[in-house]
């Protein structure tokens, strides 16, 4: 029989429906395109109210999911801690000292809107090490530390003669996968980096302004970038020193703001200067140094801590907020935390154990957790991989909880929001109708000078033209393209798929 040309394919493909678990013809087109030569795709779509399955392809295989992954990891801490969980941060006083008791929470109140809510940016400041697109959020990133700050102030405390110690031993210490920031630590102030913001001058050859925040005597910072006539933006951040930062580099005319970070080598050191420089701005003197180092040594017994006078608290917003920004921007730290947290939340400490819970939460949702490996949170680690059927069996299970509001609504919304935003045009017809979380992994091609996109990947909920909610999980692995920025191409053709289900129906 002659094969069909592709346009009386694409022509059929509108007016019948496919048979259960075959891909659309429009699917085809795409995914064996010539880009795809070398790659290998995971697909699997399913009714969300019947459990039918509408389409697959390689739906039992393993695939890289990238962070993918933090569906699997919120949905473990939803579960452990509810929408509703609220960190608290306590200050208590010992003798002539003050010990802030790190709890894990993942803003410190330096994300906290007007309104209580966890803002964010689509393009989020921790991934400004390498984005060229990445912002601030609008809030204090000291807020948090200036509330506890008022608060001891108002306790009657006039003066610590003592030290200010933040106590971190809600965990142990572990390194987290994917961009960003790497440390996981129970204290987090501002994520524990620097953020700086460089803006070029109006004309070529002159110094471009430079500010950074959150601003703390810990660090000398010296402004090396000029303004360039044209050309790309190169700015990076370096240690000259021990406390000693220097900006080089060059921002072309008329570009907008540029931001880098500096990731903080020691979290509890940093924060426990910042809240010291608080206190003082409260009225509270502090007689030990604001720039030495965090003094664990003179912390109480772990037991003992709780049993203090406490004389400052700060509450966060919702663990729901959490999840939002966690989703919405795909944070690799916070996500990367958030084993840990339920490790500590049962009295245990190390990552390993985190990872147990959920394979225990997992296996209780229905997924078949034993086809799954992960070896993280955020979904940068090389032993992450799942299936599109395990996906989809955790998005299906999701969707009966009573906190699938929050799950849901923490999601990128396709066109509109988060990692989403820019994938597909206003005019899509599927815009504002998928809420997925994507996943982005790539490594450097050394020896072809290019990169190796291991996966590109989008999983979540989408409601088609005629009113059905489907289920869905793609997966696309191993992809060549020619510099990092070039991921995008997959993300347009996920945002296609989605629009083509859109239509289906």
């Amino acid at each position: 029989m002659k094969a069909l040309p592709l346009l009386a394919l694409l022509l059929l493909a509108g007016c019948a429906t496919p048979a259960v678990g075959t891909l659309p013809a429009d699917f085809e087109a795409i995914i064996g395109g010539p880009d795809y030569a070398n790659a290998h795709w995971g697909i699997l779509v399913v009714d969300l109210a019947t459990g039918r399955t509408l389409h697959e392809r390689n739906a039992d295989k393993l695939f890289a999911p990238a962070s993918v992954t933090k569906l699997y990891t919120v949905a473990a801490a939803l579960d452990a801690l509810g929408a509703d969980f609220r960190f608290e941060t306590p200050v208590y006083r010992h003798d002539d000292d003050l010990i802030l008791v790190a709890s894990g929470d993942l803003t410190l109140g330096g994300r906290s809107d007007a309104d209580g809510h966890v803002a964010f940016t689509n393009s989020d400041h921790t991934y400004a090490g390498f984005s060229e697109t990445a912002e601030l959020t609008a809030p204090d990133p000291l807020a948090g530390l200036r509330e506890l700050a008022r608060q001891v102030a108002a306790a009657g405390i006039k003066r610590v003669r003592g030290d200010v110690i933040v106590d971190d031993r809600l965990f142990d210490p572990a390194e987290g996968s994917g961009s960003g920031p790497s440390q996981i630590t129970p204290i987090l102030v501002n994520d524990n980096v620097i953020d700086f913001v460089i803006t070029p001058a109006d004309a070529a050859g002159k110094p471009a302004t430079l500010t950074w925040r959150p601003e703390t005597s810990a660090f000398r910072v010296e402004n090396q970038v000029l303004t360039a006539g044209s050309g790309e933006a190169r700015v990076s951040v370096d240690v000259a020193a021990p406390g000693r930062l220097v900006v080089r580099g060059q921002i072309p005319v008329g570009r907008k703001p540029l931001v880098r970070i500096h990731e903080v080598d020691d979290p509890a050191s940093f924060a426990r200067t910042l809240f010291i420089e608080c206190l003082q701005k409260a009225g509270v003197a502090v007689d030990a140094s604001p720039t030495a180092a965090n003094p664990g040594s003179k912390r109480p017994a772990r037991d003992a801590v709780g049993g203090l006078p406490r004389v400052a608290t700060l509450k966060s917003p919702p663990f729901s907020e959490n999840v939002r920004l966690i989703l919405k921007v795909s944070h690799n730290l916070h996500a990367s935390t958030l084993p840990l947290l339920l490790a500590a939340r049962k009295g245990a400490r190390k990552l390993e154990d985190g990872m147990r819970l959920e394979h225990d939460f997992l296996a209780r949702a229905g997924v078949d957790v034993e086809t799954l490996s992960f070896g993280g949170g955020a979904g940068g680690s090389r032993a992450d991989y799942t299936t599109p059927r395990a996906t989809v069996q955790l998005l299906r299970h999701m969707a009966g909880r009573v906190d699938f509001p929050a799950y849901e609504a923490a999601l990128p919304v396709l066109g509109v929001d988060g990692t989403l935003a820019t994938v597909v045009g206003p005019a899509s017809p599927a815009r504002g109708r998928v809420r997925a979380k994507t996943g982005t992994l790539l490594w450097h091609n050394t020896m072809n000078n290019r990169f190796l996109l291991t996966s590109k990947a989008l999983a979540g909920y989408l409601t088609t033209a005629g009113g059905r909610t489907l289920a869905f999980a793609f997966f696309v692995n191993n992809t060549h393209i020619e510099k990092s920025s070039d991921s995008a191409r997959e993300g347009r053709a996920l945002g296609r798929l989605c629009e083509i289900l859109h239509g289906l129906d």
